[in-house]
């Protein structure tokens, strides 16, 4: 008898793993840490991708390659994370979560390291691919550990905090990157944004807890944990609109550069405001989309803010020749409804997830992402062109293209099944 009381009171001291449908057992000061750990993690992959762009001049002058050459070493990293996300569906919901984002996050850090120390064309692109691999995967597992530690009825403004680290990657870390890279060089860039990984990295270890409420059925097998959230049509209606989310801004947003400069004549110098005021204001509305998103419901907020979004969508491609505070006005709002309606759009998401298959579910979703941000490019590529004096014409189709897009994603939301909506405007009958 003795031994049995004092088994079951070690037993009572043991941590025991967080159920995935549980409200989260963390304190207030521990979960805002947890999710401020998360949007590190997601900031310094999310700067790892911008930064290449911009150095893009430098890029082919130092390594002599021509622009396709230079346009594939940017689209490497997205092709190489879309097919990492594919084979990670295989595998994320067999592991603790905390294991694994380390383990990727850590790996992610040395092929930025290898991207700092490359010698040449050659040598950058293949640490391009493998930093793409493992960052591609990262989002993913931190927006499943958010769906897996905060309530839903909180859920919308925990991503409001982790979704701030890519308007806190626009206003800050370019422009910083930049500046780091006319001072130093290059080089210099990716090895600050892998020590910054390091620290992000050694804060994680400590914010995260054992995230493994997810394998209380046993791990799935690699093709039965698959197959399992394939099986799902609640997830192919997600993914729907996952793919529509990401049509609706990329037939647009990799060519602003290029119309605003040909066609608003907008100088090289005010390109950077364009993304300092933008990132600035998004960064500021962020967490107040998250607080709208749980307190009116993240259905009925998704659906006006991607309804909206077709004001500057169309504004923005269809934008005259104008003075740059014009340009300012309509990019911002540009940058404010677009990043804004992903706050609830992958709150959304995240909850249409079967729980016990997020981790699989929102590793295929990284997957269609990318998938959806390449076509998308691909297709505003194909509809832009340029008259005789160098001005873009038919971005306004592409704008088009994207507001119809925008739309289907607010139908395909509609019909989503959340889990967790158990009341409130985001509960279905």
């Amino acid at each position: 008898m003795g031994a049995a009381t004092r088994h079951r009171r070690h037993s009572a001291t043991l941590p025991r793993p967080l159920p995935v449908t549980d409200p989260s057992p963390l304190s207030p000061t521990r979960e805002r840490w947890l999710l401020l750990t998360v949007a590190g993690i997601q900031f310094t992959h999310i700067l790892d991708f911008m930064i290449v762009m911009p150095l893009g001049p430098q890029f082919t002058r130092l390594f002599g390659i021509s622009d396709a050459q230079f346009g594939l070493l940017v689209s490497a990293y997205t092709l190489s994370a879309g097919a990492s996300g594919l084979l990670a569906a295989t595998y994320v919901d067999r592991f603790d979560r905390r294991t694994l984002l380390l383990g990727l996050y850590g790996l992610f850090a040395l092929a930025t390291l290898a991207c700092g120390l490359a010698p040449g064309y050659g040598f950058l692109m293949g640490a391009r691919i493998a930093a793409g691999v493992f960052g591609g995967v990262l989002s993913a597992l931190a927006q499943t550990i958010v769906a897996d530690v905060v309530p839903f009825e909180r859920r919308g403004r925990a991503m409001g905090i982790v979704m701030s680290a890519f308007s806190f990657s626009t206003v800050a870390g370019v422009p910083l990157g930049l500046w780091l890279a006319g001072w130093a060089g290059w080089h210099a860039t990716f090895i600050a944004i892998a020590l910054l990984c390091a620290v992000c990295l050694a804060a994680a270890s400590l914010t995260l807890p054992p995230l493994r409420g997810h394998l209380r059925a046993g791990p799935p097998t690699v093709w039965r944990g698959l197959a399992s959230a394939l099986a799902e049509r609640n997830h192919w209606r997600a993914f729907a609109m996952s793919a529509l989310m990401m049509f609706t801004g990329f037939t647009v947003i990799p060519f602003i550069t290029i119309y605003m400069q040909a066609n608003v004549g907008l100088g090289d110098a005010d390109i950077p405001l364009l993304y300092l005021v933008g990132g600035a204001v998004t960064l500021l509305t962020a967490r107040w989309f998250g607080r709208m998103t749980d307190r009116h419901g993240k259905v009925p907020t998704f659906t006006r803010l991607a309804l909206l979004v077709a004001l500057p969508l169309m504004a923005t491609t269809l934008l005259p020749p104008a003075p740059l505070w014009v340009a300012l006005l309509v990019s911002t709002g540009f940058f404010v409804l677009m990043s804004g309606r992903m706050i609830p759009g992958m709150a959304i998401i995240t909850s249409a997830a079967e729980p016990r298959l997020r981790g699989t579910f929102m590793a295929l979703n990284a997957a269609v992402q990318s998938a959806a941000m390449g076509l998308a490019s691909l297709v505003g590529g194909l509809i832009i062109v340029r008259d005789a004096a160098g001005r873009v014409e038919h971005y306004w189709v592409a704008g088009l293209i994207g507001v119809v897009a925008s739309c289907a994603s607010v139908v395909v939301a509609r019909r989503l099944r959340l889990h967790g909506a158990q009341q409130g405007p985001d509960r279905r009958s």
